[in-house]
């Protein structure tokens, strides 16, 4: 898409130590070109979760811009003007957000916390594995969309749509 405008996503979570920030790694790669992705939280741990950091590394991501951080930053004037904004967990969904200048279009794709799973060390990689799998799926599906021929509508309706895919869930415990 050489030529085209460049799009800014935001990807919020209440912490920004997993969803979001796998989500700004992978419209970073997925959308090169076309997609800047940027992550951020309501109430941002400070560090990014190792796990997130070692899976990240695994799939040959570079991670060393990644970092924990405040929506602030993006309401500030300084900050860069944002196209989509996308929560990833039902907390920042919940919460009053900040109002982002140029009213970028909004969508919630919730996703189960996988710093949240218990279990052995294999049980939550796993978890972390299909959080990247359904975020890599739902992004994969946003950066195909044909944005310069729908209208907003349209666009509004596929945004959520692919927020409400239940096909990529993770699976039930047995």
């Amino acid at each position: 898409m050489t030529g085209e405008r460049l799009f800014n996503v935001l990807f919020l979570c209440t912490g920004n130590s997993a969803r979001s920030i796998m989500g700004e790694a992978i419209i970073n790669r997925v959308g090169a070109g076309s997609f800047k992705g940027y992550s951020a939280g309501s109430m941002p741990k400070g560090d990014v979760h190792p796990m997130t950091i070692n899976l990240l590394k695994k799939l040959n991501y570079d991670t060393s811009a990644l970092r924990s951080k405040s929506w602030e930053e993006f309401a500030a004037p300084a900050a860069p003007a944002l196209d989509f904004v996308f929560t990833v967990c039902d907390n920042a969904a919940n919460e009053a957000c900040p109002v982002w200048p140029g009213q970028p279009m909004t969508a919630h794709w919730g996703l189960p916390d996988p710093v949240a799973v218990e279990g052995s060390e294999v049980e939550r990689a796993l978890a972390f594995a299909d959080t990247y799998r359904m975020l890599n799926n739902r992004i994969s599906t946003f950066t195909s969309l044909p944005l310069s021929s729908l209208d907003k509508l349209s666009l509004q309706t596929h945004l959520d749509d692919i927020g409400r895919s239940r096909s990529d869930v993770t699976r039930e415990k047995a």
